[in-house]
C-alpha cells in the first residue's frame, strides 16, 4: 500500500466517525449546526454529551460546557 493510498484510507474512516458521531449526536437531541460541531470535534466526549441531554441540560448550555 502506498502513502497516498494509506492516508486516503485513513482519511476515509475519519469521515466515517464523525458520520457516526453526528448521527448518535442527532438522536440525543443536538439540532444542527450544533451536532456537527461537536462531531467534528475528537476531544468532545460522545457519551457525555448525549447524558447532559437527559439529565435535561439545553443544547446550547450543554455545548458551552464541552467546547
Amino acid at each position: 500500500m502506498t502513502t497516498i493510498e494509506s492516508e486516503a484510507l485513513v482519511a476515509g474512516e475519519i469521515a466515517l466517525v464523525r458520520a457516526w458521531r453526528l448521527e448518535a449526536l442527532e438522536r440525543g437531541g443536538y439540532e444542527q449546526p450544533l451536532s456537527s460541531e461537536l462531531a467534528e470535534r475528537s476531544d468532545v466526549d460522545l457519551h457525555f454529551a448525549i447524558d447532559l441531554l437527559r439529565r435535561g441540560c439545553a443544547p446550547e448550555l450543554a455545548a458551552k460546557i464541552l467546547l
